[in-house]
């Protein structure tokens, strides 16, 4: 090649490079001027029709959600169905409410413009689970923002929304004092039930005005703003919402609003909560479905779109359990049991068709003599007994799930074993010597009468020497029960009721057992609709084959044998339903802290629970006598329908 060419080539790239460089720049210009342009021109579409400040207190309010029992006819719960607000001058709030409110959620508030990059980053962090939150989710919404969001705008989840959230944002802070915007917003948030506004939340919550909270009192206020359903004093995270009241008084101390001193006091402070008006049915069923709304759907969402939510509820179903448990319940007190919980589903489907989280929703709490100041003892009524973590030991409630393993090994009914005093060595740092409930050793039994007459000898022999604690752990699980621990954890205890479970896993587990090895997780929720009648969701639960239908059939077998529990339970017992073949299996743990009763046909499982909220022992009393009386009135009434 030429030198000619060969430079002439060079020339040629050159310029081209030059050109490249040339039609960048012009493009960036372009850009950079049109962004000016672009900007004020979305301001001004965004802001041209901004509300008078004026109509800041007649904003369009949001729709109430509403739940459904599985009829779709009776209505159990209405989320802020009557939006009750009283507007109050910005002079009779009390500074210490305003400054808690300020420090939890918008630190900054007095000193931006109306935006907090600090806190928008946070929240992305938090939301990319780069940076951990110590309670819900945050957002990285100022004041403002909030304020612009919840008076003109909707909650979804769009970029058009978010661009008039900012720039209603910018115009909310250019036209207004930062005095009148926090003004607004605090007589405009909403706090839970029906109230909006803090002065409608003080009445509800404290029945005072605003202006004579405490710092305590006010702390709790605020800390209900993030999420005031999942915070709702008369709800079952009650002891979320003090931990995060204590929250609050923390940042109030950093942000130099109060001292250490008076923080340390109003954490001390016993508050005393007014109730909320009855305005709901089922309650503890009713807020385990808002619990799964608000999961999935966001507080706000659920708050404010209207949805009508059909549950798997049956309403008569609920009404003769509630009945049953508030009664047996409150005979039970004379045997040293002060509450209940009940479960019924359907096992061919997990259906959920009642829910008895305690014995009485709208009872006080009860401190018998004896109890530290402020601890509810024995009876706390809104403590949802059926979901509570970490739970329950299930006593020999627990038996069936080891037999059922020993009979996939390789066992049957007629498997014989020795009931007699049997030392299984040393576990726990002592020698386990286990004894059956009425002290007594019946020689060579089979394992249809060790597990219908729940001789615990017998049981313990099945877990070591034909189903093993691993396998064992591993069938709970796979039926349902997620509260158990690795195996290695437990020993021979296991079969007697060691790990801790939830009643409504128990009852959906035994409810395989009824479905012959297929397995329906729990169902509360059948369908979600929003406002405009649109399906946002319908239950398709599609049941899993867990195990063979004839280990399922052996266990159901062996306990509806009202013949072979017969020695020990009577031939006339609670157990005994003479009309239908029912299977049932009862539970008491040691030093009778707990009684259990669950029960099933293919068509229902009724599972109970009786004992103390504490954890505190009964008098001595069995599952049989606590709750089979419960589980057979609610078992009886259920196969009339």
């Amino acid at each position: 090649m030429s030198k000619s060419r060969h430079y002439k080539k060079i020339y040629q790239k050159d310029g081209q490079k030059k050109r490249w460089t040339f039609t960048i720049l012009q493009t960036a210009l372009l850009v950079a001027l049109m962004l000016p342009v672009l900007a004020f021109g979305s301001f001004v579409y965004f802001a041209k029709d901004l509300p008078r400040p004026e109509r800041l207190t007649e904003a369009t309010l949001a729709q109430p959600t509403k739940i459904y029992d599985r009829t779709g006819n009776i209505l159990l719960y209405e989320v802020y169905g009557e939006e009750k607000r009283q507007v109050l001058p910005f002079s009779d709030i009390p500074l210490h409410l305003q400054q808690a409110v300020i420090a939890t959620e918008d630190a900054e508030f007095y000193t931006h413009s109306g935006l907090s990059l600090k806190g928008m980053g946070r929240a992305l962090l938090i939301n990319l689970g780069l940076r951990k939150s110590q309670f819900q989710k945050p957002g990285g919404s100022t004041i403002t923002q909030q304020l612009a969001r919840n008076s003109f705008l909707t909650s979804e989840k769009t970029i058009t929304r978010k661009a008039r959230e900012l720039v209603l944002t910018l115009e909310l802070e250019r036209r207004y004092s930062k005095d009148e915007i926090l003004g607004f917003y605090l007589n405009q948030i909403p706090f839970g039930s029906t109230a909006y506004g803090v002065g409608t939340a003080s009445e509800l919550y404290f029945q005072k005005a605003p202006k004579d909270l405490s710092l305590a009192e006010s702390a709790v206020l605020a800390a209900l703003i993030q999420a005031p359903t999942y915070y709702s004093p008369s709800g079952p995270n009650k002891d979320v919402l003090l931990t995060r009241k204590d929250y609050v008084l923390s940042r109030m101390t950093e942000k130099g609003f109060i001292t250490a001193e008076e923080a340390d006091q109003a954490k001390t402070e016993e508050l005393v909560f007014q109730d909320v008006p009855n305005t709901i049915r089922a309650p503890h069923f009713v807020l385990y479905v808002l619990d799964s709304l608000m999961k999935k759907y966001g507080e706000e969402f659920v708050r404010e779109q209207g949805l009508r939510v059909v549950t798997s509820l049956d309403w008569d179903l609920q009404q003769k359990a509630e009945q049953a448990v508030k009664e047996v319940a409150q005979q039970n007190v004379a045997s040293g049991a002060h509450n209940a919980s009940l479960v019924a589903l359907n096992p061919q489907t997990g259906e959920i068709l009642a829910m008895v989280g305690s014995k009485d929703w709208f009872a006080s709490s009860s401190s018998p003599e004896g109890c530290t100041s402020g601890k509810n003892c024995f009876f706390d009524p809104k403590v949802n007994v059926a979901t509570a973590q970490p739970g329950r030991q299930p006593g020999s409630a627990f038996k069936p799930f080891v037999y059922a393993v020993a009979f996939q090994n390789g066992a049957n009914d007629k498997t014989v074993v020795m009931d007699e005093l049997t030392n299984f060595g040393v576990w726990g740092g002592k020698e386990y010597i286990p004894q059956n409930y009425d002290g007594k050793f019946r020689g060579a039994v089979t394992l249809r009468q060790a597990l219908a007459q729940s001789l615990n000898i017998p049981s313990v022999k099945v877990l070591v020497d034909m189903a093993g604690v691993e396998k064992s752990v591993q069938f709970a699980k796979s039926v349902g029960i997620g509260t158990l621990r690795n195996p290695s954890f437990y020993g021979p205890a296991l079969v007697l009721g060691g790990g801790e479970v939830r009643l409504l896993d128990m009852v959906s587990a035994y409810g395989v057992f009824a479905a012959e090895g297929e397995k329906s997780p729990p169902v509360a929720i059948l369908s979600v609709a929003d406002a405009r009648g649109n399906t946002l969701e319908k239950n398709q639960n599609t049941p899993i084959r867990v195990f063979a239908p004839e280990i399922a059939r052996q266990i159901t077998d062996i306990l509806s044998d009202n013949e072979a529990r017969a020695p020990i339970f009577g031939e006339h017992s609670l157990l005994f339903i003479p009309w239908a073949s029912v299977a049932v299996k009862t539970g008491t743990t040691q030093e009778y802290r707990d009684g259990w009763t669950i029960g099933y046909t293919k068509d229902i499982v009724v599972g109970v629970w009786a004992g103390n909220n504490d954890n505190s022992p009964t008098n001595r009393e069995p599952g049989v006598a606590l709750a089979a009386p419960i589980w057979n009135r609610v078992m009886a009434y259920a196969l009339t329908l």
